[in-house]
């Protein structure tokens, strides 16, 4: 593993170390809710920074507490492992359930869990919320003496969110192979420091990330639990919901070069205001996709030189887009850009567009998602615009999703939220799912 994860410990290892009885859900949640934290509720857990290492530390804590197996990948990703060997039994003495992971040559692994990092101002739930429940959900395993078949583990992605570096699912893109080395090297932050550069001050190995097909080849199924990202549960009487498929979705940057110039002695007919191409392009974006019945959202933008009394010389916006099939996904993104060059020739601005990720549609594992829905009686089977860990690996092998119910529709801000005894369904829920596909 790496150095840095156990620097914080803090509380965590010296409650739950030793102790017979782990932590329960709601005790877990109140720990992890109070790192992180910033302004209005929300949180900036980004990737290797001071609050991300808090998270880490935490999740270490949770799986040493427990006896877990604990690791480091070479992608920064963390892994608690329970084996085939260690007893069920909830009466053997902590210190001793112990589990050495998953046999080097075993293919039939059982992992859930998310990620910890935030989105900018970011609610509690969306990624946190699949890590606690996975640690709970072992937890109610153990309490029912259910005795594995195969190894199990709860694993923590890192920068899932793509806050810091702009690139979403990086520890999980790198694990399957999906991102290079050599394009991990490139990715900056707003500050102009790179993902190794960051990983390295974080103590971690830059060195070694890549790759890691030999590990996820010892994986026979991923189930990761998430809060609801929209409102599709909240009018039913289903608590957890399956998930059928993820949109395709990607990430364009717009450059719009203009001409700098005074604010105040311009005159209108005389400026070559990119400001003025970017508002029209952000308004063509909502009606092409409101017309596809897709998404398209600019929900970030750089201005330079960034002054109050001066027409830019140049605006960055970044476009999200998603819809149902790629084709429509292409075809709305392609009218956004021509809206853009179209406006752009009119204003005197030079419009420049770099695709800057994409992830095609995800349909996860026919036969893994129906087992997952007949094993919790019929619940509802929900497609997402939203990506995930789960949706990178689906390529590599088999992946579910369980959802559950949010009733504000909120995600990626403060006001996203689960009910109690709906995240207690959830844990539930997830044992049941772990309990069939490890024990059976």
């Amino acid at each position: 593993g790496t150095t840095g994860d156990a620097a914080r410990t803090g509380g965590a290892a010296a409650r739950t170390t030793g102790d017979a009885v782990p932590p329960s859900f709601q005790e877990m949640w109140r720990e992890l809710a109070a790192l992180g934290g910033h302004a209005d509720d929300g949180y900036r857990r980004f990737a290797w920074t001071a609050a991300d290492a808090d998270c880490r530390a935490w999740f270490a804590a949770q799986a040493r507490g427990r006896g877990l197996a604990y690791e480091t990948d070479r992608n920064g990703n963390q892994w608690a492992w329970r084996g085939v060997s260690e007893s069920a039994s909830p009466d053997r003495p902590a210190g001793e359930r112990r589990s050495a992971g998953p046999d080097q040559a075993a293919t039939d692994a059982v992992v859930t869990g998310s990620h910890l990092d935030s989105v900018p101002d970011g609610g509690a739930y969306d990624g946190p919320l699949g890590v606690v429940s996975g640690f709970a959900a072992l937890d109610e395993l153990r309490a029912r003496g259910a005795r594995l078949r195969k190894p199990l583990a709860v694993v923590n992605f890192a920068d899932e969110e793509g806050a810091r570096f702009g690139l979403a699912c990086v520890g999980s893109r790198l694990a399957a192979g999906q991102l290079s080395r050599e394009q991990a090297a490139r990715l900056r932050d707003a500050d102009g420091i790179t993902l190794p550069d960051a990983m390295a001050r974080a103590g971690h190995d830059p060195e070694a990330i890549g790759p890691d097909p030999e590990r996820l080849a010892r994986i026979g199924a991923f189930v990761e639990l998430h809060i609801e990202q929209g409102r599709a549960l909240a009018d039913t009487a289903h608590p957890v919901g399956v998930a059928s498929a993820i949109w395709p979705h990607g990430r364009w940057r717009f450059d719009f070069h203009g001409e700098g110039n005074h604010a105040g002695t311009t005159r209108l007919d005389d400026r070559r205001d990119p400001m003025l191409t970017y508002a029209t392009t952000v308004l063509a974006a909502r009606k092409k996709a409101r017309l596809a019945g897709a998404l398209a959202t600019f929900g970030k933008v750089a201005v330079q030189p960034g002054g109050v009394n001066a027409i830019p010389a140049l605006v960055r916006g970044w476009l999200d887009s998603r819809a149902a099939d790629e084709e429509t996904l292409s075809r709305v993104v392609e009218q956004i850009e021509g809206a853009a060059r179209d406006r752009g020739a009119r204003d005197g601005v030079r419009v420049g567009v770099t695709r800057e990720s994409f992830t095609p549609l995800v349909e996860f594992a026919s036969g893994l998602r129906d087992r997952l829905a007949a094993r919790l009686g019929g619940v509802p089977v929900l497609p997402t615009g939203a990506g995930h860990d789960a949706g990178i690996l689906s390529a590599t092998l088999p992946t579910a999703m369980l959802y559950v119910r949010n009733p504000t529709g909120v995600s990626h801000a403060p006001a996203e939220y689960a009910a109690e005894d709906d995240c207690a369904a959830g844990v539930t829920a997830l044992a049941d799912v772990l309990e069939d596909l490890a024990c059976h």
